[in-house]
């Protein structure tokens, strides 16, 4: 064996003739088993102290409950709720059986269109705050109907 544990062709025991037939058949030497040998000794380092706060991978489906059936990811298209730090191409988790609350986030269905917006309760009635200040809040009318209420928001970038 050489120095840097590398085997070369001249340091292989030569072929014997007899083994060789006449249909050129070889049989190769055989060869010393490196990992019986090895015994550890030239081991360098020490154990990482970090080894005890390592944690396995995190399964966001699992943190984010997803497997219940209730539970739906949801893109979002536009910035309505940047004041609540909602931007365009997060993914809402919204959860169709949760109880709305004033101050949720709430995923609203209007007229067919689909609206993320703030749920309020003002005056005895509902409204759908939409963000911006220029914009007027609407009542929950019979024509809406509150979806989901947002329960986590994943975001891809940063």
């Amino acid at each position: 064996m050489t120095a840097n544990s590398t085997w070369l062709l001249s340091d292989l025991p030569p072929l014997r003739r007899s083994s060789i037939s006449r249909s050129t058949r070889l049989v190769m030497p055989r060869l010393p088993d490196v990992a019986r040998e090895y015994d550890g000794g030239n081991t360098t380092g020490f154990v990482s102290p970090a080894g005890d706060s390592l944690e396995g991978p995190i399964d966001l489906s699992e943190v984010l409950d997803l497997r219940r059936p209730h539970r739906y990811p949801v893109r979002v298209k536009g910035d309505a709720l940047l004041e609540r730090g909602i931007q365009h191409g997060d993914i809402l988790i919204a959860d169709a059986a949760a109880s709305p609350a004033a101050g949720q986030v709430v995923i609203a269905m209007i007229h067919g269109d689909v609206l993320v917006c703030q749920l309020a309760y003002r005056c005895g009635q509902w409204w759908l705050k939409p963000s911006g200040a220029d914009k007027e809040p609407q009542p929950v009318a019979d024509e809406a109907e509150i979806w989901a209420v947002v329960a986590a928001l994943v975001r891809t970038s940063v």
